[in-house]
């Protein structure tokens, strides 16, 4: 491997099809005949649905429950967030304002990207370490209003996640420790108001990282049984747990369309596209960009929306609510497509960024010995197996909502209708793989 190749490797943590073991056309045809096996075998050897949210896990040893429940317990892990909150606000505010700031990679890769691995594997975690929460309680826990509207539902949050993303991936400078600065102020200042305003239930609903925690929480194999106590279960029956309320679609349309945008607005056709059209015009650019990210985020949305709707047999107030009661099966998708975009940075940026924390002022500082700790680029200095890694983690996510899609229909769609009523949600998720590895790789 030339040095030219490594440099493009680490930036990008991805050389593109050409690193794939195998042929790209065959990875896309593979996927295809995948989806379609499973679509097939689920159809046919799948005849009642077999996954139920009510269904009890396997109680952990009671101890596990009261341990995780005591207040000391629930008190230490809020107050180390909190604490973790002001070492990163003193690394943003009084550390270099340069590349070696931490708060970039806080930002966009422990919160945005580890929340989805740590709400996999322990549940929704943020509900336990939001920092907004933490001091909602320390100021007494009280809300001038008792209800939360109905009407506003998942809303705000979907604000809050589309902030993020923007930011990201249309505004003029992603990277901008002034705008990320500000980003954070506001959602701190937004959430706060809320959170005192209507109490605990606005965080449930309105705060955008807990919504995000409890979306990659749903596949996770820990949940609780309905007598409170912490259980091991099988994550096809957690799955349809997702609260349905308004806007439910367009969350995870979010996070699905705006990771698909991604992978888009790396291509070199959509950069050239921009430039030529923008003429140097910074606003221009970032409206182009938003306009892009908008029409994926619509495109998802309105697709699983159509195809959720089209099918027979049901009324049309039935027909209204199938789009929000078959949304769970885009989880294991997103999640999927989150990790096989974002895995490098998970690894590679994620240690980088826990080094520059044990020097958050840039004095020299060696906290837990990581101030001579050296990046390990073990997944961009292995094309071929992230690349692997990558189809993967997007083939089994598509799987998995195949599966839980018809589980879903099997329950919800009369007799005569179950088969049918699943075709156009099957070419859809075809498209999506088709779209995501292309996207991914081809693009």
């Amino acid at each position: 491997m030339n040095s030219d190749r490594s440099v493009a490797l680490l930036a990008h943590g991805l050389g593109g099809s050409t690193d794939l073991p195998i042929p790209y056309t065959y990875a896309l045809i593979g996927a295809a005949w995948t989806l379609t096996f499973t679509f097939a075998l689920v159809a046919f050897a799948w005849r009642r649905p077999r996954f139920d949210p009510d269904k009890p896990g396997r109680p952990l040893p009671r101890w596990v429950t009261t341990a995780v429940d005591a207040p000391v317990a629930r008190w230490a892990a809020a107050i180390a967030a909190l604490l973790f909150t002001a070492w990163v606000a003193m690394a943003a505010i009084f550390g270099p304002q340069d590349a070696q700031n931490a708060l970039p990679g806080v930002f966009y890769v422990v919160l945005w990207v580890g929340l989805v691995a740590a709400s996999l594997v322990f549940g929704p975690v943020w509900r336990a370490i939001s920092p907004v929460r933490t001091v909602h309680r320390l100021l007494g826990g009280r809300s001038v209003v008792d209800r939360y509207p109905d009407a506003l539902g998942y809303w705000p949050a979907i604000v809050g996640l589309f902030a993020f993303v923007w930011l990201e991936l249309a505004s003029p400078d992603p990277g901008s420790l002034a705008a990320i600065k500000v980003w954070l102020l506001v959602y701190l200042l937004v959430t706060l108001v809320g959170a005192f305003w209507f109490g605990p239930r606005w965080c449930a609903r309105g705060d955008p990282f807990e919504v995000y925690s409890v979306v990659a929480s749903r596949p996770s194999p820990l949940r609780r049984n309905r007598d409170g106590r912490i259980a091991v279960g099988n994550p096809f029956d957690h799955l349809p747990s997702m609260p349905v309320r308004q806007g439910t679609v367009v969350v995870l349309a979010v996070l699905l369309g705006s990771t698909a945008f991604d992978s888009f607005s790396a291509t070199q056709e959509w950069r050239h596209f921009v430039d030529g059209s923008a003429g140097g015009s910074t606003v221009t650019a970032t409206l182009l960009r938003t306009a892009g990210l908008l029409v994926f985020i619509a495109v998802v949305a309105g697709t699983f929306w159509l195809a959720a709707r089209c099918t027979g047999g049901v009324d049309a107030a039935q027909r209204r609510t199938l789009p929000g009661q078959m949304a769970h099966s885009l989880i294991p998708i997103v999640i999927g497509y989150v990790f096989a975009h974002y895995l490098t940075s998970l690894v590679e940026r994620g240690q980088q960024t826990v080094i520059l924390l044990a020097d958050p002022l840039g004095r020299g500082w060696n906290l837990a010995g990581l101030g001579d700790a050296e990046v390990g680029y073990v997944l961009s200095l292995h094309p071929s197996v992230l690349a692997t890694v990558k189809v993967g983690c997007v083939l089994a996510g598509h799987v998995a909502g195949v599966i839980a899609a018809h589980d879903r229909a099997l329950r919800l769609l009369p007799t005569g209708h179950q088969l049918t009523g699943q075709l156009a949600m099957m070419l859809v998720m075809v498209g999506y793989t088709f779209t995501g590895l292309y996207l991914m790789f081809g693009g």
